[in-house]
């Protein structure tokens, strides 16, 4: 106890370089659905300084979509007791706002949640979801018989032709989605028309949080939106014989999240460098693959810099690239954490351990995902959050203490 005492003392004694940042994922790191994991109460105390401010920039970064940021950061502060901003949230859609080159077209979202006000706030100013479509299109919606139309059809305002689609996270009734979905890519953005075999192009599809799984309360973990993007692209590939094409996939471990959270993290410090960042997660394909991903990206950048950056990782199905604004990153390097509170479980060993054809079985990345050993073999694997911060807390004394 006097040992870690005295840490957080020498880190205070020396936080006015303040030279590290912290990234921390929420579900399976700090919350298990809506319930606290206990150790993170006590890792925030450890934190903070006498004035209840952050010895670190602290941002958190969470594939959860279905919310608007000041909702999450609401969330946080009262379980965390802690006062959290909503600049200090990253959800999986928040980078969408950089992308304006979409901004004024037609997009189709899907979802669960305040998706609609959620795209008008990142900037989107012409927006339809599937709720919507399938009240201007009511004999679309075929599977449930208990919401087919009964009665003759008034015809309502004509929707404007999609010109994109957005899929936020997972919807409610999948069944419903995947139909209206695949009516809208195979008619080219027109869904009340009949399919077009040879439509030219596909339209551009962006995808928010690609997270096959994540950990509630449940004992094991439960279906995420990676799970009803894998049925979209079956349904798709079986209907087409083509791969669907995603123009961007957004939230861990994309490096435009990463990117966009290392600039949260540099507004907190004044814009002043940071050397490290601490990336905290409890999914090796997400919180691991993303951190290492961009550690790697980190070390390219200094050696070359760069305006276009590659959303997603080169793979079997989509190898898109997409030029957005230029963000300088300032960080050195980006170190990750597993904690085993959550997705990982700790009694099966670390992909290192395992042949190629079981960890590729095991650790259900998405299509598009490279499967590179080193890129989902975390710098340090720790019990829970406090023992991560505990971790960085003293590895930031020891660069203190040389310098």
């Amino acid at each position: 106890m006097w040992c870690q005492g005295f840490l957080r003392q020498t880190v205070r004694s020396m936080s006015t370089s303040r030279q590290a940042g912290i990234l921390f994922d929420v579900d399976g790191v700090l919350l298990r659905g809506g319930s606290l994991i206990p150790a993170a109460r006590r890792a925030f105390r450890k934190l903070l300084d006498r004035n209840n401010d952050f010895l670190f920039p602290v941002v958190f970064v969470t594939n959860a979509g279905s919310c608007q940021r000041h909702h999450k950061a609401q969330q946080l502060s009262h379980l965390l007791e802690v006062q959290i901003a909503p600049e200090q949230v990253v959800l999986s859609h928040s980078p969408l706002q950089m992308l304006k080159s979409f901004h004024d077209k037609c997009v189709l979202v899907s979802g669960q949640g305040p998706v609609t006000d959620i795209a008008n706030t990142l900037g989107f100013q012409k927006v339809v979801s599937v709720e919507q479509l399938r009240e201007h299109h009511p004999l679309l919606d075929m599977v449930d018989h208990n919401r087919r139309p009964k009665l003759p059809l008034s015809p309502l305002q004509t929707l404007p032709k999609i010109e994109a689609i957005i899929l936020f996270g997972e919807p409610i009734r999948w069944e419903t989605n995947l139909q209206l979905l695949i009516d809208v890519l195979l008619t080219n953005g027109s869904p009340g028309c009949v399919y077009d075999p040879q439509v030219p192009a596909q339209l551009p599809v962006l995808a928010c949080n690609i997270d096959l799984m994540w950990m509630a309360e449940a004992p094991s973990p439960r279906f995420g939106h990676g799970m009803f993007l894998l049925c979209l692209e079956s349904v798709y590939r079986k209907m087409t014989g083509r791969e669907l094409q995603y123009q961007g996939l957004l939230g861990k471990p994309s490096l435009l999240t990463y990117q966009y959270a290392e600039q949260l993290l540099r507004l907190q410090n004044h814009n002043h460098k940071l050397t490290t960042i601490y990336a905290i997660g409890d999914n090796l394909m997400t919180d691991i693959y993303g951190a290492n991903l961009y550690n790697r990206y980190l070390g390219q950048q200094h050696a070359a810099a760069t305006t276009t950056i590659k959303l997603v990782a080169q793979g079997t199905g989509s190898q898109v690239t997409m030029a957005v604004p230029e963000l300088v990153s300032a960080a050195t390097q980006c170190r990750s954490i597993l904690v085993c509170t959550g997705v990982y479980n700790p009694r099966s060993p670390l992909p290192s351990d395992r042949s190629d054809a079981i960890t590729e079985a095991v650790l259900h990345g998405h299509r598009d995902l490279v499967l590179e050993l080193d890129l989902v073999e975390p710098n340090h694997v720790v019990e829970d959050v406090e023992a991560a911060v505990d971790l960085l807390l003293q590895q930031e004394s020891s660069v203190t203490s040389d310098t």
